[in-house]
């Protein structure tokens, strides 16, 4: 039995010394690189908006009586001017119908008493008759003069009040749900309407940004208009594009956030009023400025870093940069880094300044599948690297 487990452990030592060993710092460590660049990089501020159509009416009466007819659909577009409902207008038509009447009778009066004016005015001149009936009859015309004039203030009101029997669209948008049927009787008193329409072409998205924002966006502005991006709900894909419209004139104290509204044509109905949405407001570009992958820029205690391969000798040098804005892909190095250089992106586990390293750069390494080119997969361990001991191995439980 000892000389059978003296056996067995000589073969576990075997394959233990056969095994790759991991390498201790005598050999280069292996990193991916990549180098920096010069680019025109657009400053954006990111915000939180809701969706709201650029005007909304909730239709109405105006007058009181039955409603005869519903003359629209439910989602429907329409157009300023459309008929949406009616309402009984007997009663009105009978009104309007009784103040023409008495307009006429009125002219008809005012007719003859200019005749009589012009009677007593020659009859005066070979004094037939007294001028104080002259001055009468000049009254007696006046008044008539300014009845007909009431009359057809009248008739003007009559012909109003029954032409709001006849509902129309007040703007060009689409209806929402009906909320009253034919064959109620509505006033104008009403508090509930008959259909709330929404102006959904142009639409508006009203968005926060930090106070501290304001000063870069009023420079922006003075010098034209902001174009201002809507994103989906995976946050990347655009959907619309407009313009920055209204910077609202005050700060929220208990936010610290200013308000902004922005117009967008809503083509396709991709936005709808009270939807949630994520903005990105283009307010400045960075023209030629030094730019580096975000993986390369690394935190410590005296601030940013990069490991900038030397060109000479392969080895890694620590170089403090200034970062002006990063994202999730680039980061803009305002100091510390020059065009063209070599920075490390990806294999910071063991690297230390002046490591002696082995440099993929980060364009050979293909992407995987659904990524983008800007987020390189890691490299396979070299030859001489060793895995760690699974289940399977040789090593003893």
């Amino acid at each position: 039995m000892v000389g059978a487990g003296a056996a067995v452990w000589s073969q576990v030592q075997q394959r233990q010394q056969q095994r790759p060993v991991r390498n201790q710092g005598d050999g280069p460590v292996p990193v991916i690189a990549a180098m920096t660049r010069r680019a025109d990089v657009p400053v954006y501020l990111d915000g939180v908006g809701t969706t709201r159509a650029l005007n909304t009416v909730t239709v109405r009466p105006q007058v009181e009586g039955k409603l005869i007819s519903v003359d629209y659909k439910e989602g429907q577009d329409v157009k300023r001017g459309t008929v949406l409902a009616r309402i009984d207008p007997t009663t009105y038509q009978a009104q309007l119908d009784q103040v023409v009447a008495k307009k006429a009778q009125d002219e008809a009066q005012l007719a003859n008493a200019r005749i009589d004016l012009e009677r007593y005015t020659r009859l005066v001149e070979t004094n037939s008759v007294a001028r104080q009936q002259l001055d009468t009859q000049k009254a007696t015309v006046a008044q008539l003069e300014a009845q007909v004039k009431l009359d057809q203030a009248n008739i003007d009101n009559a012909r109003a009040i029954l032409a709001y029997t006849t509902i129309t669209s007040p703007l060009a948008g689409r209806t929402g749900i009906r909320l009253v049927d034919e064959g109620n009787v509505v006033r104008n008193l009403d508090t509930v309407g008959i259909v709330v329409i929404t102006q959904l072409q142009p639409i508006s998205i009203l968005f926060t940004l930090p106070q501290q924002h304001i000063g870069d966006v009023n420079r922006a502005a003075a010098k034209g208009t902001l174009a201002v991006e809507a994103f989906g709900a995976d946050n990347k894909t655009v959907i619309d594009r407009g313009t920055l419209q209204v910077v609202d004139n005050q700060v929220d104290q208990t936010t610290g956030t200013i308000r902004l509204k922005a117009e967008f044509p809503n083509a396709q109905f991709q936005l709808w009023p009270g939807q949630f949405v994520n903005v990105r407001m283009l307010v400045d570009t960075l023209s030629q400025v030094v730019v580096a992958p975000t993986a390369a820029v690394q935190r410590g205690p005296n601030g940013t870093f990069v490991f900038l391969v030397q060109p000479d000798d392969d080895t890694v040098a620590v170089r403090p940069v200034t970062v002006a804005q990063q994202d999730e892909t680039q980061a803009v190095i305002a100091s510390g880094l020059d065009v063209p250089a070599r920075v490390v992106t990806t294999g910071f586990a063991r690297l230390t300044a002046g490591a002696k390293v082995a440099v993929t750069n980060a364009e050979e390494v293909p992407p995987p599948s659904g990524l983008p080119v800007a987020q390189p997969r890691r490299p396979q361990r070299p030859e001489g690297g060793r895995r760690r001991p699974d289940a399977t191995s040789g090593a003893p439980r």
